[in-house]
Formats: C-alpha cells, sequence, structure tokens
C-alpha cells in the first residue's frame, strides 16, 4: 500500500512540474488518467493536502497548487532504481520534441541548463570563453536566463543568473529531421595529448544511469578542461554515437552546414565498421565523438566556481541564442546592484 501511495504521489509531483502554472486537482485527476492511472478526483486532493503539508507542494486557493523547491528536490531523488534508463528516454523524448530546421535557422533546440551566483559572472564569463575558443563546446552559442525563470525543471533562483548551453542531443535532432537514426551510447571523459583526441578513460552507458554522465564527471571533480584549454592536454565531456553508413557524407555535410550557423558538435566520425578510438562500431555503422554540451560550464566547477547543472532541461527557440564572444558584455548587464 505505501509503495503504491507514493507512486501516485510521485505521478503528480511530475503533472505539476511539466506545468509552468498552478494545476488544480481536477486537472492532475485528468491527466493522470489519461497516462492510465485508475484515480479520482477527491483522492488527488487527498494527496495534495499531505503534501501541502509536508512542504512539497503549495496551495495558492482556486487556481490549484504549485510544486515548491522541497518538491522538486523529492522527484528528482525519489525511487532511483525505477529511473536506470530514464535518461535514454528522456533523449529520445526531447530528440523527437525539438523541431529547429537548420536550413532557416528556426525552431527549438535543446539546452542544457545550469546556474552561478552573480557575484562570478565576470569570472565565468572569462573561463567559459576559454573552452568555446578552444574548440571543446557544442558550437559557440548560449542562452541566458534571469533569476525567477523556470527553464526546463530548474527555477533559477534569486540572487543567480542562468546559463543555457547547446545540449548535444539536438545534433540526434536535427539528423533525424534528414531521415538519419542516431543512437547514442555513452557519455564519457575524452583524454586530449597535444590538442588531439586520445582514448575514452572513462564511459558511463545512457541506459544504465539516472543522471547525464558529464553532470556526474563535473561534481567528481574529474575532468581537466584548465589544462585542456591551455596546454592541448587535458579530460573533457564527450560522447559517443552510432548512425548508419551510408548516412556519413550526409551527416558530415550536415555537421559542415550547423558549422556555420554556431552549431558545430560532431568532433570526429569514424569509417564504416572500424573502431573510433579503440571503441568498436555495429555492422553497417559509423562511430562519431560529440562534443560534452556542458564542457563551458564544467570550467567553472574546477576552478572553485559553485555550479548547479541539468543537462537536456528545457528546449529554447534558436533565435535566442547568442555568440559567446557577447558573453562577458552580456554578464555585466545580469549584475544587479
Amino acid at each position: 500500500m505505501k509503495d503504491q501511495i507514493e507512486r501516485k504521489r510521485l505521478a503528480i509531483l511530475h503533472v505539476l512540474i511539466e506545468n509552468k502554472r498552478p494545476v488544480s486537482s481536477k486537472e492532475i485527476a485528468a491527466e493522470l488518467a489519461e497516462q492510465g492511472y485508475t484515480i479520482t478526483e477527491r483522492t488527488v486532493r487527498f494527496h495534495l493536502q499531505a503534501m501541502d503539508d509536508e512542504g512539497l507542494t503549495h496551495y495558492i486557493g482556486k487556481k490549484g497548487r504549485v510544486l515548491t523547491d522541497l518538491g522538486r528536490e523529492e522527484l528528482s531523488r525519489a525511487r532511483a532504481h525505477e529511473k536506470v534508463g530514464f535518461l535514454s528516454s528522456r533523449i529520445s523524448q526531447m530528440t523527437y520534441s525539438m523541431n529547429f530546421d537548420y536550413h532557416s535557422c528556426t525552431g527549438k533546440v535543446v539546452v542544457n541548463v545550469s546556474y552561478i551566483s552573480r557575484d562570478y559572472t565576470a569570472r565565468s564569463a572569462e573561463l567559459m570563453s576559454r573552452v568555446f575558443q578552444a574548440g571543446y563546446a557544442m558550437g559557440t552559442k548560449l542562452c541566458l536566463f534571469d533569476e525567477g525563470e523556470e527553464p526546463g525543471e530548474l527555477r533559477i533562483p534569486r540572487g543567480y543568473v542562468g546559463i543555457g548551453t547547446i545540449c548535444s542531443i539536438s545534433l540526434n535532432g536535427v539528423l533525424l529531421r534528414e531521415g538519419i537514426p542516431v543512437t547514442s551510447l555513452f557519455g564519457g571523459l575524452l583524454e586530449l595529448r597535444n590538442h588531439r583526441p586520445s582514448r575514452f578513460v572513462e564511459i558511463i552507458n545512457y541506459d544504465g544511469t539516472t543522471i547525464d554522465p558529464l553532470e556526474i564527471f563535473i561534481k567528481s571533480g574529474m575532468t581537466d578542461y584548465l589544462g585542456a584549454t591551455s596546454s592541448g592536454t587535458g579530460l573533457i565531456g564527450a560522447s559517443f554515437r552510432e548512425i548508419p553508413a551510408e548516412a556519413r557524407e550526409k551527416t558530415l555535410e550536415i555537421d559542415a552546414a550547423l558549422d556555420a550557423i554556431g552549431m558545430r558538435g560532431f568532433y570526429m566520425v569514424g569509417q564504416p565498421g572500424q573502431t573510433l578510438l579503440d571503441i568498436p562500431v555495429g555492422y553497417g555503422n559509423v562511430g562519431a565523438v560529440i562534443i560534452g554540451g556542458l564542457n563551458p560550464v564544467a570550467i567553472l566547477e574546477e576552478s572553485g566556481i559553485p555550479v548547479q547543472s541539468k543537462a537536456l532541461s528545457s528546449l529554447v527557440d534558436y533565435d535566442v541564442l547568442f555568440d559567446y564572444r557577447e558573453l562577458p558584455e552580456r554578464m555585466k548587464k545580469t549584475v544587479k546592484f
């Protein structure tokens, strides 16, 4: 019985976090019914009242409920064993949800969202620019979010600024629109020697984790962007994909077009059926190494600047992205006196 109650409460929390407005018990019951849950509006109200008491939800009158920060934290931590493989599902969901057209530069792309204290804006802009300039970022564009904004499942806290970096999954979406299927295998730490990729020293399969691999590597202090951007020897985030061998040349053409609009992401593309950086590739496929989307903010953690990040966090219009060279000036404008 306790397990069933927890499942229903988590389902209710999911409905709340997916809506950017207060939601009534009637609306929640209707959404849960569409998902296959047998639950009445009265039962939803019962669970909501209990979660109000626990500080997970907040009642704001006839408008309904909203999720509190404690509720967001609970949702992110609960039932970890059931979320194994969640990342793979999230990748598929975001791939199908984005509608970016690189020909016209219109539509939405997937971004990772990080936030830092406004006290660190100047130093952060300098460090992140180093990663972009060295070519270790997913493209050359990013965006900013103000305090109080809610990109995806994050809310930018008071006194902080949000940073949106292009997620490498955006490449999956672009290729899919061109009829090229992509298999995302793992994220890892790519060792660089004299500015050249050498090997993957750590990998985490997407279907066996509840957290984006690069988030783990960043928080564990395992990256070395300071070395990579200064001497060309270090450890950066990257991922490994497979695409059909017949689509190799078309993929390279798309990558060149994306490079021209600030969305380059392919670091290496292998040959049909051949290993790439000692990683075996399935028959009829080619391997591809993709730059990590969170790379620009990873250098902040290395430098002692506290960062909170969420990969595959949100979809944003391509129009809101700007070139990293504008970052120092834009960061200055976020500081409030």
